[in-house]
């Protein structure tokens, strides 16, 4: 696909919900006694991935109007051992959140995925093999077999900062025998179970780093309103913040602390983005944005910041290679095992439209020049978050951008290219 250069984007939007609380409702409402309904559910590959799991798993899943999703649960124990392997698509944090509810049920299953997610590291068999459960897998890599057991509960430390692992962990807790399970984080993540869980009758604290939930004997059914998610709002904001005359206002967005690192990272770049209508929804904190053009400087991401944007770095990166100034990320080799190798990608793509990226270790060193990127021809590379960043390279650009692999982007949002056509002027 071929991305126009802009003139500005102007208009009101709204996006796709955050996908993880989607995945985290639907196999929550999966174990829990009654029917959950979850409302602004926003489909895409990965959440879909999760409707499909859970009923192969012999759930009843419906959705009687457009964005509400209706989850039939069969208790906590209730959930049958499908005929073959779960299909956990491309879908990460399904595959090891899914682990973590497998690991207390009675039988053996299998999780698969795609090409890129088998060759991701599952990370989670170590702490579960330790609650008790058999798992089992290709050298740290999918497929993962898990035989579920009666688990015990353990503390465990995270080795690297990981939501997902923590969840899966957290999840595994709910079957414990004996007592809290707790995990201890060296960095803050994205907390949304923690957030979830209680509104299902379950015991959870934190004390400092340390995190730890009660078993329970059931799960109380559930109903939510699932806000949009920043991370498909931060393409907007960064179209919007790098194109002359742009005025933008994005509704609905999740803003959850442990989520918004790109927001205070771009206000320090000198970044226009009003936060205003601030409200509370599923237990998450909400509110609506406002993006005016500016010009931006360049700034350092840290270690320690970077699990509050690990999936808006390479927006980070683009936003970069046009501020004033030069810009080091470090601490983020986790961009290195997810959909893609992204330090590889993002610095091979940004050095194809003219950008001025050097690829380091942990993360990138981005020499900025205020001015359009020259533009060309990229490549996504199965990559969404790419794809992505693509289109809006497009837009800020010169020449424009060709896209390749621009359907990608239906991982996480489907309606991509044509709520950016909706707000773009030319």
């Amino acid at each position: 696909m071929k991305v126009a250069p802009a003139a500005s984007l102007v208009g009101d939007i709204g996006v796709p919900s955050v996908k993880g609380i989607c995945q985290r409702g639907v196999l929550l409402g999966a174990i829990a006694d009654g029917e959950s309904e979850l409302r602004g559910f926003g489909h895409a590959a990965d959440t879909d991935a999760a409707i499909s799991a859970v009923r192969a798993l012999g759930v009843d899943v419906r959705e009687p109007k457009e964005g509400v999703v209706r989850v039939g649960g069969r208790g906590l124990h209730g959930l049958r051992m499908p005929s073959g392997p779960i299909d956990c698509e491309n879908a990460g944090t399904l595959l090891r959140l899914l682990s973590g509810v497998l690991a207390g049920q009675d039988g053996r299953f299998e999780l698969v995925g795609d090409a890129s997610l088998s060759s991701r590291p599952v990370r989670v068999e170590e702490p579960l093999r330790r609650m008790g459960a058999r798992v089992e897998t290709n050298a740290g890599r999918p497929p993962v077999l898990i035989e579920g057991a009666r688990l015990q509960a353990v503390r465990y430390e995270l080795p690297a900062a990981s939501a997902q692992v923590k969840s899966s962990v957290l999840l595994a807790g709910l079957f414990a025998a004996d007592g809290p399970t707790t995990v201890v984080e060296p960095l803050a993540t994205r907390d949304h179970t923690e957030r979830l869980l209680p509104s299902l009758g379950v015991r959870i604290s934190r004390r400092g780093s340390a995190i730890s939930v009660w078993p329970v004997e059931r799960l109380r059914p559930f109903s939510i309103d699932i806000p949009g998610d920043i991370s498909s709002a931060a393409p907007f904001l960064v179209a919007a913040t790098l194109t002359a005359g742009s005025e933008l206002r994005v509704h609905g967005v999740n803003v959850n602390p442990t989520r918004t690192g790109f927001l205070d990272v771009l206000e320090r770049m000198g970044a226009r983005i009003a936060i205003f209508n601030r409200r509370a929804a599923g237990g998450e904190p909400v509110a609506d944005l406002e993006v005016r053009s500016a010009p931006l400087v360049a700034t350092d991401i840290a270690r320690e910041e970077v699990p509050r944007l690990v999936d808006e770095l390479p927006l980070f990166a683009l936003a970069a290679s046009m501020a004033r100034g030069r810009s080091v990320v470090r601490g983020a080799e986790e961009l290195r095992v997810k959909e893609t190798d992204r330090i590889e990608t993002v610095t091979t793509a940004l050095r194809a439209l003219g950008g001025r990226v050097v690829a380091r270790e942990d993360g990138f060193d981005i020499t900025g020049v205020p001015a359009r990127l020259r533009g060309g021809r990229m490549d996504a590379a199965g990559d969404h978050r790419i794809a992505m960043l693509g289109a809006v390279a497009g837009l800020v650009s010169r020449d424009g951008v060709a896209v390749e692999g621009a359907e990608d982007v239906a991982i996480s949002f489907p309606g991509f290219f044509e709520l950016l056509d909706s707000v773009t002027t030319r």
